[in-house]
């Protein structure tokens, strides 16, 4: 069963992660997200102590980059007995692995700027990717690499299952033709994990995902998207063009498989989309605590033993946002620890996603409302953080897609009955 206080483990972790968004994010949010496109140099250093974190054991799999599913044969992780008497004898393994501790990674340092979080070098949402659906040998060859995934098209918005770019194998190699926007750390990252149809009439069963060198002459750079939100992170346009790919670099089976052959490739977003839920909690943490300050300054205060009916606007609002917070809080955890512990989640993972997404969004304007003139004003960072919200209602999936997927899902429905 799953344990919703914080793994005894996984503390050191997060008190790391809350210093990291305190100590060096909070004090050059402003300072990137005013100089967008220019790389924040000081994670370079994140980076390295990152790197050594993982190196020694101490991070416990922080980052993107250690979000990976676990296997039946997977012995890691924490055992918990469960049952009593007899059935006490019969242990049954409960993990909290690199998802779960992932998630709780990322919620601490997205406290402190989302779009920092977002570009720290060799944790992109391409390298949580590779860990969900490479094989063993091309872990090792892609380790210490940043990955960028490139899946949105001009064409096709929301509907992965309708990419254009198409992949023809030539001899050992792939040859990639296609145009793909919105990537994130596109500029930046070292590979590009480039979702595309081996052939068209096949549908979404033909879609695989391949790992692109950012170097490839067939991978060029059309421009870099000038955003609403999260600016500290660069987000780019590719056009592929007769971009040759390695065979060996095609991520899961190249077989195309007629019935689940798509799963491989979704098999990304069941671990992708709690991370960016985590994403999207702490940044409405951050919305909540500073919103809080501001209102106890002013005498408003919550008092959390009376129903909200009896108190100001102001203090039932908040409770409402504590909520709406812990709901979608109890959600990621839900969804990260079944990966860890190797269960089906596309369905809790969309939950998870949706719910953060739309509360980040909601609260972080809730609480520019309820700050009134500060919370308007750069002079604090609440109104950054209602720009930075609404990209994580939208990427990974939109809030609408999350509802699909949800609904398809507790119907038992396919993608073609219900659309």
């Amino acid at each position: 069963m799953i344990d919703l206080e914080v793994p005894k483990k996984f503390r050191p972790l997060v008190e790391q992660a809350r210093g990291m968004a305190e100590e060096v994010f909070r004090p050059i949010s402003r300072k990137y997200d005013l100089a967008e496109h220019e790389y924040p140099r000081e994670l370079d250093l994140v980076s390295a102590v990152i790197d050594g974190m993982s190196s020694s054991g101490a991070g416990q799999g922080a980052g993107a980059s250690s979000s990976t599913r676990a296997k039946d044969d997977d012995h890691e992780g924490e055992v918990a007995a469960v049952g009593s008497g007899r059935n006490r004898a019969a242990a049954k393994q409960v993990r909290n692995g690199s998802n779960l501790s992932s998630v709780l990674s990322i919620l601490e340092t997205c406290r402190g700027d989302v779009g920092l979080t977002l570009s720290i070098p060799r944790q992109g949402l391409g390298n949580a990717a590779i860990a969900a659906v490479a094989n063993d040998e091309q872990k090792k060859r892609y380790d210490g690499k940043w990955a960028a995934m490139a899946i949105t098209e001009p064409d096709t918005g929301s509907d992965s299952g309708a990419i254009r770019t198409t992949a023809v194998k030539d001899g050992d190699e792939y040859v990639l033709n296609g145009e793909k926007i919105f990537v994130t750390s596109g500029e930046r990252a070292e590979l590009v994990v480039v979702w595309a149809t081996l052939d068209k009439s096949l549908g979404k069963q033909a879609i695989k995902s391949f790992v692109v060198r950012r170097d490839n002459p067939g991978l060029k750079l059309v421009r870099l998207e000038h955003k609403l939100g999260i600016r500290a992170s660069d987000t780019a346009a590719f056009h592929l063009d007769d971009c040759r790919v390695p065979a060996e670099d095609l991520l899961g089976d190249p077989e195309i498989k007629i019935e689940g052959g798509f799963g491989g490739a979704m098999q990304t977003f069941d671990n992708t989309r709690p991370l960016v839920a985590a994403m999207a909690l702490g940044l409405t943490r951050a919305s909540l605590d500073a919103t809080t300050e501001i209102l106890a300054k002013a005498g408003v205060t919550v008092d959390w033993d009376r129903p909200a009916y009896g108190q100001s606007f102001a203090a039932a609002k908040l409770l409402q946002m504590e909520a709406d917070y812990e709901a979608a809080y109890l959600l990621t955890l839900r969804a990260a620890w079944m990966a860890d512990n190797g269960k089906p989640n596309s369905m809790e993972a969309s939950m998870a996603k949706a719910k953060a997404g739309r509360t980040c969004v909601n609260v972080s304007l809730a609480c520019v409302e309820l700050a009134g003139a500060t919370g308007y004003a750069e002079r604090d960072l609440l109104e950054k953080w209602a720009r930075d919200s609404k990209i994580l209602d939208i990427f990974e999936g939109t809030q609408q897609i999350q509802l699909l997927v949800i609904a398809r899902r507790l119907l038992g429905m396919s993608s073609s009955q219900l659309k």
